[in-house]
């Protein structure tokens, strides 16, 4: 998923994507151990998402801080 994506979407659908993929990656790093997954770059992909989700996550918040710290000032 592309970070403009990520930058559209909902507080709420954010943190949803992100327990899908914080499980997703649990669950890859079980078949890896068991020897089950094939493709192992799939999960250096997962943990770019999160961090992608974490980053915007971030952003949101400290946007809204950034307004209310200017309409304190006032």
């Amino acid at each position: 998923m592309e970070f403009k994506e990520l930058k559209n979407k909902s507080v709420k659908e954010l943190h949803k994507l992100l327990a899908e993929n914080r499980e997703k990656l649990r669950d890859m790093r079980f078949s890896v151990s068991a020897k089950q997954l094939k493709n192992i770059r799939e999960i250096r992909e997962v943990k770019k998402l999160i961090a992608r989700i974490l980053t915007v996550l971030k952003m949101d918040t400290s946007q809204d801080q950034d307004l209310e710290n200017n309409q304190v000032k006032e």
